[in-house]
Formats: structure tokens, C-alpha cells, sequence
């Protein structure tokens, strides 16, 4: 079992910068795949991007470009930097970690945090 905590969520006017932190209590490389989520109100969730052991990376198209996901080992702690932000970005972001390979968003991730709200004003 591991417990996830996101934070950095905020408040932030289009086009602005955030950097969402999500700290793990295990070893975040004990994790083949580790992802950010994100669900805006009356919507399903959808992923954001992924990253593996070996760092390699997966973007949902609406956030290619603006968006960089990355982790820390040494921390225990995954990072998404979000730049260029925009109102559609808004929703509550979640952070989740997969004990198997294949780190796409559509698979299913095992563990996940509370969440951590992010909402863009135009």
C-alpha cells in the first residue's frame, strides 16, 4: 500500500504556471508507472500524462507542449509543471501510481491520492 498526496493546486488566470507535487510514502521507483489524472466537474476523468521507470513519458494531446510530467526519485515525489494554462485545464488533478508495465492512461492505476483542485480563470 502506498498513501499519495498531491499539492500546488490553486487559483490562476489564463496563460499562468502552476506545479502540481504528489508525495509518496513508498519508493516511488518501487512504481513501474506513476500518472496524473484530472476530472472536471459533470465529466469523466481523463488522464493528463504518465511517466515510467525509465522516465519515459505520455501526453494527453490537449496538454502537449504546455504540460511536463517528471519525478524525483530521491524525493518520492512526481511533478506535473503546467504552463499556458487555460479555463479548460480546470478540474480537480490526481495523482496515481500502477504496480505493472504499460503505463497508458487507459490502464487501470492501483493506487491514487485525494486530489488537489486547480481552476483557470479566463
Amino acid at each position: 500500500q502506498v498513501q499519495l498526496v498531491e499539492s500546488g493546486g490553486g487559483s490562476v488566470q489564463a496563460g499562468g504556471s502552476l506545479r502540481l507535487s504528489c508525495a509518496t510514502s513508498r519508493a516511488i521507483y518501487l512504481y513501474p508507472c506513476m500518472g496524473w489524472f484530472r476530472q472536471a466537474p459533470g465529466k469523466d476523468r481523463e488522464g493528463v500524462a504518465t511517466i515510467d521507470t525509465f522516465d519515459s513519458t505520455t501526453y494527453a494531446d490537449s496538454v502537449k507542449g504546455r504540460f511536463t510530467i517528471a519525478k524525483d526519485n530521491a524525493k518520492n515525489t512526481l511533478y506535473l509543471q503546467m504552463s499556458s494554462l487555460k479555463p479548460e485545464d480546470t478540474a480537480m488533478y490526481y495523482c496515481a501510481a500502477r504496480t505493472s508495465w504499460e503505463c497508458g492512461a487507459g490502464r487501470e492505476y492501483n493506487f491514487w491520492g485525494q486530489g488537489t483542485q486547480v481552476t483557470v480563470s479566463s
